[in-house]
């Protein structure tokens, strides 16, 4: 007899998140110099941290020892007043799959319901079963947000409505006037929850924040991961009105956001040129896949994130094939895209390294 049996069946049975193969690891298994290996599977920034930022964390190591502000003050005043709001809409998070954890802990129970499109963050569907929570999954034609379908899958059980904009993994976008409308939707029983990890990578993204500002039932979802360069910190955030805030606050363990990643991030928000620098490498890199793609005659589509999906057929062994060959990308099979794998977009050094293994492993496969 085993401790195993006393688990709750809904966790042992569930498979766990699989998250981007780590350089390292990599290089230990196949014997690889770590140095040459790309990695484009996990939508990091390619030009790492901010200078502002790797200078503030430098510093703040210096008070290590120190526990960190447990309110995160001058990190939520800062993001507060970038985007003309209160201190008391933000809540800090270990990178903002936190806060979807907070929204979980706060509101989904064994008679609740949680909706997301098919081919969104497998994370929400995670989260659902450790609570116990009913999945509802609704379909996403050409890989869009159905937001009309969406809605109308809500019943009196829905407590969360996920809407990832821009997508992971498909990098699609719904538009301002489909969220509007969406929301006119929206019963009083139901948040819905913007993830918008990818906002800063679009020319126009859509404006979910005046539905905080309206004191609306939503949850915009940010991260300091994507354009900040702050992977390894883990520090994202929530913007609610203040009374569901509130909420979020209480569900939060003390310290959940450590002191050098607090100062990284105060840091890296207000450099507007990294964060630009960043915008203009990717929006080269998208246009490199795509034309490549294209001329290559393979299906891809088109991305508003800093990632791209393309269809290769065996997204499972491409994935294995290049990682033979010292590249790193996603394959989708855990999406429900077994032919597909995802790229995130590197330095044009590393765009073209990928593409030329991609070449080799597709020319491969054909000669078989």
């Amino acid at each position: 007899m085993t401790i195993d049996r006393y688990a709750n069946r809904f966790v042992c049975d569930l498979v766990a998140y699989e998250p981007g193969k780590p350089i390292d690891e990599t290089a230990r298994e196949l014997g690889l110099d770590p140095a040459q290996i790309v990695k484009v599977a996990s939508n990091e920034n390619p030009l790492g941290p901010s200078p502002l930022a790797k200078s503030a964390m430098r510093e703040a190591m210096e008070e290590a020892h120190i526990y960190p502000d447990g309110g995160g003050y001058k990190l939520r005043s800062a993001i507060a007043d970038t985007f003309g709001l209160d201190r008391s809409n933000i809540v800090l998070g270990n990178g903002s799959n936190e806060i979807i954890e907070l929204l979980c802990h706060t509101f989904l129970n064994r008679d609740a319901e949680l909706i997301a499109a098919k081919h969104a963050f497998v994370v929400y569907k995670l989260m659902a079963t450790l609570f116990g929570a009913k999945y509802v999954e609704v379909p996403d034609p050409g890989f869009i947000h159905d937001l009309a379908a969406m809605a109308d899958a809500i019943t009196p059980e829905t407590r969360l409505v996920f809407i990832a904009n821009p997508n992971n993994p498909t990098g699609t976008m719904v538009g301002q006037e489909a969220i509007d409308r969406f929301m006119d939707r929206l019963p009083e029983h139901a948040i819905a929850v913007f993830d918008e990890a990818y906002y800063e990578f679009p020319d126009n993204p859509p404006d979910t924040l005046k539905y905080v500002r309206e004191g609306r039932n939503a949850c915009v979802l940010r991260t300091f991961s994507k354009i900040h360069g702050l992977a390894a910190l883990r520090v994202g955030y929530g913007v609610a009105p203040a009374h569901l805030a509130e909420l979020l606050q209480k569900a939060r363990q003390p310290f959940n956001v450590n002191a050098i990643a607090q100062a990284g991030a105060l840091a890296a928000i207000a450099d507007a040129d990294h964060m630009e620098k960043t915008r203009q490498l990717n929006r080269a890199g998208l246009a490199f896949y795509e034309d490549s793609f294209r001329a290559r005659g393979l299906e891809f589509v088109p991305s508003h994130a800093n990632f791209i999906l393309v269809r290769t057929g065996e997204g499972d062994r491409v994935f294995r094939d290049m990682l033979k060959q010292g590249v790193i990308v996603r394959a989708m099979s855990g999406y429900k895209l077994p032919d597909w794998v995802r790229i995130s977009i590197g330095t044009q050094a590393q765009n073209q390294r990928c593409l030329e293994v991609l070449d080799a492993v597709m020319t491969a496969a054909a000669s078989v």
